[in-house]
C-alpha cells in the first residue's frame, strides 16, 4: 500500500497566509516567513522515497498554477470550506493506504517525524501530532479514503485550544495514537521561540 504525505499550503501572498502573525509583524513579512518556511519543509520531507508527497494548495487556481512551489511534486486543490472540510476531502481523494496530512508552518518538522507517523499508523486507525496551543500539526488515517468517519471534523473549533479534543471526538470510534508535540507558528510569540 502506498504511503501518502499531504502538505497543506496557502499561496504565500500578503494578507492570505499567516494573517494572525501578519497582524503583529506585517502581512508582507508574515507571507515572506511562510514562503521560506514552507520551502524549507518541502526540501526536508517532500522528496523522501518512503512516501509519495502531494501538495494540497489554496486558492485552487492560483495554487495549481503557482511557480512558487516545486513543479516536480503533484498538486491537489483544497477546494472550498473550512479546514475540516478541506482535510476530509483530501483524505477521501488520496490513493488507498495510509495518509498523513501536515501543515507547512512547523519549523521543527523533520523526515523522522513523518516516518514515525507512518509507523504509528501501523498500530492505530488514526494519529494526531499535538501542538502546545491545543491544535495539531499532523493527522493521519491508516486506511485513507476507506476509513474516513462520516462525522470527521464535525463541530471542531478551529484556531482554538479545543481543536485537538474536538477532532478526537469526531474520529470516534477509531483507535487514536499520538505523535510528539511540535510547535506551529501562528503568532509573534511563536515566531520568537523559533
Amino acid at each position: 500500500m502506498q504511503r501518502t504525505l499531504v502538505i497543506f499550503l496557502k499561496e504565500p501572498r500578503p494578507g492570505r497566509a499567516k494573517t494572525r502573525l501578519g497582524r503583529a509583524i506585517g502581512m508582507t513579512s508574515a507571507a515572506w516567513w511562510f514562503r521560506h518556511s514552507a520551502w524549507a519543509l518541502i526540501r526536508r520531507i517532500g522528496h523522501d522515497p518512503r512516501w509519495h508527497t502531494v501538495l494540497a494548495v489554496t486558492p485552487d487556481a492560483e495554487g495549481l498554477a503557482s511557480r512558487i512551489w516545486p513543479a516536480d511534486l503533484p498538486r491537489w486543490p483544497q477546494g472550498p470550506g473550512d479546514l475540516g472540510a478541506r482535510m476530509a476531502r483530501a483524505f477521501r481523494a488520496m490513493p488507498p493506504g495510509p495518509v498523513l496530512i501536515v501543515g507547512a508552518d512547523i519549523p521543527a518538522l523533520a523526515a523522522r517525524h513523518i516516518a514515525d507517523g507512518f509507523r504509528l499508523l501501523g498500530r492505530h486507525d488514526a494519529i494526531l501530532g499535538p501542538t502546545p496551543d491545543g491544535g495539531y500539526w499532523m493527522i493521519g488515517l491508516k486506511h485513507g479514503a476507506r476509513a474516513v468517519p462520516s462525522r470527521i471534523f464535525a463541530a471542531v473549533r478551529w484556531s482554538s485550544p479545543h481543536a485537538l479534543t474536538d477532532t478526537v471526538a469526531s474520529l470516534a470510534p477509531l483507535g487514536i495514537g499520538y505523535g510528539p508535540m511540535l510547535a506551529d507558528v501562528d503568532t509573534e510569540d511563536d515566531l520568537a521561540r523559533h
